[in-house]
């Protein structure tokens, strides 16, 4: 699957837009604040549903606008399919695939698969776990429907069981209801902590020898997944930690609380190692869920790199341009230098200058401007 084509209306900075993209690397350059982020956040909403920096629909859409509006071609084996999402400030988004709307935004993802990398991901090891959470639901959410069905029903269990407990502050008689959402809890909340489990394995049969070469050999990184409750022990837990979470107001117990360590040898990185160590394990991570992708789907994902080859080191830059490959790549950077130097390959190369594209040139021999 690629990329064909991008359109946009009344998007961020984008009053209108239509770029059409190589099926191998594409560069977007410019000065910072111009708009380059902002077509790789629309390429990623076609993909998730969702803004990577967490935007509210009604944030994205043009200031002076109450809708915006991203059309995607995209291609597989030479038959293209498009993606339209209708995004309102006062209204849930609307979507359709081939011209035909979808009732669940759950029904896209899936269709295009992404890898999304930013200067903030290499802070994924040393920040909080719910950083470490969302990479691992986000990745698992693309790959498996029934990981995606099992995550919205939990987290909305858990809202409405906080809600419970709100109430019951009000209404003690509304006790009673409480193990009726504690069943479902314990019902989909262990079909997540199985998954998880299972990605960590799969995740660490790639993310070995990845890190191995990243770190010169020096190296060899573990994922290990730290559920906050075993699935045997779950009911008694969650019984045993009723009185707290009533006194709380919300429920203290399950995987949205759950964690995932690394190690390097003994050490827990995320709290004892290095800030180059961290970076390493970082893109050891999104390295590993390029390949993740590939060996589950049988496809490639499209890789969008924001901004990021000018916070990692030559050595790291020159190991994550090299593993590209056949990918197909966006690029957001502020200059051409660290392609120029490194005479890296690149199709198309893009000038974003204030919500417009200003240049555009193709071939490595035209980026030299």
């Amino acid at each position: 699957m690629i990329i064909k084509s991008l359109e946009l209306a009344d998007f961020r900075n984008y009053d209108s837009l239509h770029i059409e993209f190589s099926e191998g690397t594409n560069i977007l350059y410019g000065d910072n604040a111009q708009g380059k982020t902002n077509i790789l956040e629309a390429i990623y909403l076609s993909a998730i549903t969702k803004s990577h920096k967490g935007s509210k629909d009604r944030d994205i859409v043009n200031f002076d606008k109450e809708e915006a509006h991203i059309r995607t071609y995209l291609e597989k084996d030479g038959i293209e399919t498009r993606v339209d999402m209708h995004l309102r400030k006062n209204k849930s988004k609307g979507i359709a695939i081939d011209g035909q709307k979808i009732k669940k935004a759950a029904e896209l993802i899936g269709l295009l698969n992404v890898v999304f990398f930013s200067p903030e991901d290499l802070s994924i090891i040393k920040n909080g776990p719910a950083e470490r959470r969302r990479f691992v639901d986000m990745e698992l959410c693309q790959l498996d429907q029934f990981y995606l069905y099992n995550l919205n029903h939990y987290n909305k269990i858990v809202n409405q069981r906080n809600k419970l407990l709100k109430d019951m502050y009000f209404n003690p008689s509304l006790r009673d209801t409480l193990n009726i959402w504690d069943s479902q809890l314990i019902s989909f909340g262990s079909k997540i902590i199985e998954r998880r489990k299972l990605f960590v394995e799969q995740l660490n049969e790639i993310i070995f020898e990845i890190h191995r070469k990243l770190s010169g050999g020096k190296e060899d990184l573990i994922i290990c997944y730290e559920p906050d409750v075993m699935i045997e022990d779950y009911n008694n837990i969650l019984n045993m930690n009723q009185e707290k979470d009533i006194k709380l107001k919300q429920t203290s117990t399950g995987p949205h609380r759950d964690d995932f360590c690394f190690k390097v040898g003994n050490i827990d990185i995320r709290k004892f190692g290095s800030q180059g160590q961290q970076r390493t394990a970082a893109l050891s991570l999104k390295l590993s869920e390029i390949e993740m992708v590939k060996k589950i789907t049988k496809e490639n994902p499209v890789l969008l790199l924001d901004d990021v080859l000018s916070e990692l080191d030559s050595n790291r830059q020159n190991y994550l341009l090299s593993t590209i490959g056949d990918i197909q790549t966006i690029i957001t950077c502020t200059g051409l230098d660290e392609f120029v130097n490194n005479r890296f390959e690149i199709d198309k190369v893009f000038h974003i200058e204030n919500g417009k594209i200003v240049n555009k040139n193709i071939g490595f021999t035209d980026c030299s401007m």
